[in-house]
């Protein structure tokens, strides 16, 4: 987790973080003298803690650590912190072997308590309550009764590879939340079991949008007919959206030879994301885990003038990066998507306008979805990360950084600055939204590119008769089709709305006598560019409502004889509410006017 002395003052920070070491402290007493310890950290709405044990943990396992926990917590044990020297700390920790590597870690410099690497010089501390004593720089509250003994919880055990790396020993993680009180346990809890009900997973299989196939392969969806409706929808949106502002639309093949990647940094640089290469005629191929290389073949197509520039290029490509299996997670997490990409090829001195513009498109989205909460990122690069994990230039580096920065609040436009998460060729913008409620997701991305403009040897003619290398903004404000779809299902609950729902319009008929009807009002439906189905199944006509409302279509149209004489149509909507005797005209009118202007409400 990234850490600043900011965030390391917070109270919650501190209750969590002390809920760690109890927590580590009751699970050692659980396992004496067999328990392995390794790194508890707080993170976002808890803490946790991985250990190495000689049985798998179970749920009754959890209630009697939280027991033990509560029994510690009464004990009122202070923390109590000393700096010790890399020998005292070996030979503190000497059977614990996780703790010694990170000991050896410390002691060469360069990483922290957990084995992240850092700037800042390294002391090596402890803190110790009652009789459990860890490594820990801090902070924590004050004594053990400052954690409140009823505003915490644990909530699962997960397996972990030590520091993250598949080749090293699978731990036992165990997640613990946390909170001030336990009306913001309860709050929390709360907004977790409704996530539940939302989970895109779960709704995506109810509401038919996509399924997933052994035989296929894991993390590549299969869009079912109404995932593929939300898929156009998004599609068209974006279509319009890019269109109002200048963007022009190309199409790239699936696959390349490797010297494109090489060429462009993929390989090596994102080498581990991307599938290996298949062999034909002595060239080997990768397929595409990005887009850019080939928009910057399209761009160099050609000669530029500054007159042709800022040049976007978009595309709704299909990319394919080797997720490892166990960060797969439904449509969060794929090995095949489909990205609302484009590359805006601009001189130095335009880059603020079309940066700040594509800040601007994510505002718009954001209004027509209904996201209110949103937190914009600047993820910048790290020195020690220079030649390995990013391009080599520490200069144009920090130039691009000090442009992106100047841009954002130049425009007025908050952000967080978060070092070491930089693509590998350039600084970006990563926007965290919150759905409906509460829950994180991360969706857009607005990245900057100064290294592959050169790499490609791309120009432009300027003002001055002159080659000059533009700069490359790489720019998604749709994310992919599964990141942005599951965020949606989730944020919506499946309540789409009109504009967005893959069936619009239900007709149902009291009777069989009144099929006829209900066809022709589907065929008129469809005819003014509505989804409309009938049912026209054996089912009772209050079923039919419940199974649309099931599968929560917004609107259901029952007919009968009356609805035949008038030419007219029984609303039912979604939420519940209905209208009798509605002219056919006027609910026409009415869908197509939440169609046309993407209005939130039925």
């Amino acid at each position: 987790m990234a850490k600043s002395s900011q965030l390391e003052k917070n109270d919650l920070y501190k209750i969590r973080h002390s809920a760690a070491h109890v927590m580590a402290q009751a699970v050692m007493e659980m396992f004496p003298g067999q328990a392995r310890i390794a790194i508890g950290p707080p993170i976002e709405d808890g803490f946790y803690y991985d250990f190495e044990l000689p049985r798998g943990l179970t749920p009754e396992d959890l209630e009697v650590i939280e027991k033990r926990m509560r029994q510690i917590i009464g004990g009122r044990h202070t923390f109590m912190r000393r700096e010790v020297s890399a020998d005292e700390a070996a030979a503190l920790f000497n059977q614990q072997p996780y703790k010694l590597e990170l000991i050896a870690g410390l002691a060469q410099g360069g990483v922290d308590e957990y084995g992240n690497e850092t700037d800042e010089a390294q002391v090596i501390s402890t803190y110790r309550h009652d009789v459990f004593e860890d490594l820990c720089r801090g902070p924590h509250v004050e004594h053990t009764g400052q954690i409140p003994a009823d505003a915490f919880k644990l909530m699962s055990v997960a397996g972990a590879y030590w520091r993250g790396d598949e080749h090293n020993a699978m731990l036992q993680r165990i997640y613990g939340t946390a909170w001030r009180n336990k009306n913001e346990l309860n709050q929390h809890l709360q907004m977790l079991e409704e996530a539940k009900k939302r989970d895109h997973r779960k709704l995506g299989k109810e509401l038919e949008i996509f399924t997933f196939d052994d035989e296929v392969g894991p993390g590549l969806p299969l869009w079912l007919p109404r995932g593929g409706v939300l898929i156009e929808e998004l599609e068209r949106l974006a279509k319009e959206m890019e269109m109002k502002a200048g963007y022009e639309r190309v199409r790239t093949p699936h696959l390349a030879k490797e010297s494109l990647y090489v060429r462009s940094g993929h390989l090596p640089y994102y080498a581990e994301s991307m599938y290996p290469p298949m062999e034909l005629e002595g060239v080997r191929y990768y397929v595409k885990p990005m887009n850019c290389p080939m928009h910057h073949k399209i761009f160099a197509a050609k000669p530029r003038s500054y007159r042709d520039l800022p040049l976007r290029l978009a595309e709704y490509g299909t990319c394919y990066r080797y997720e490892k299996s166990g960060e797969l997670f439904g449509l969060m997490r794929v090995r095949s998507m489909q990205m609302n990409d484009a590359h805006i090829y601009v001189p130095e001195a335009q880059f603020e306008q079309e940066f700040m513009g594509v800040i601007a498109m994510y505002r718009q989205y954001f209004d027509i979805f209904g996201i209110d909460k949103y937190v914009m990122r600047l993820s910048t690069h790290h020195a020690k990360g220079l030649g390995k994990k990013y391009i080599d230039n520490e200069r144009l580096w920090l130039k691009t950084e000090e442009m992106v920065r100047n841009a954002m609040r130049n425009g007025g436009v908050p952000f967080d600055e978060v070092p070491d998460e930089a693509a590998f060729y350039g600084p970006k913008i990563d926007v965290q939204v919150w759905s409906a409620i509460g829950r994180e997701f991360t969706l857009p991305t607005n990245q900057v590119d100064f290294a592959q403009p050169e790499r490609f040897d791309l120009k432009f003619i300027n003002q001055n008769g002159e080659d000059e290398v533009p700069l490359v903004i790489h720019r998604a404000p749709l994310s992919t089709h599964e990141r942005m779809i599951g965020f949606l299902i989730e944020h919506y609950a499946g309540n789409f709305p009109v504009w967005l729902a893959p069936e619009q319009v239900r007709v149902i008929p009291i009777t069989d006598n009144h099929n006829d009807y209900t066809l022709s009002l589907v065929r008129r439906l469809r005819g003014e560019g509505v989804r409309a189905e009938a049912d026209l199944g054996s089912e009772r006509m209050n079923a039919k409502i419940r199974k649309a409302q099931g599968m929560k279509v917004p609107y259901m149209l029952v007919v009968g004889d009356q609805e035949m004489a008038n030419d007219a149509v029984s609303l039912r909507r979604r939420d519940g509410s209905r209208q009798d005797g509605m002219p056919t005209s006027e609910f026409m009118a009415l869908v197509k006017a939440r169609i046309a202007s993407r209005a939130p409400a039925l």
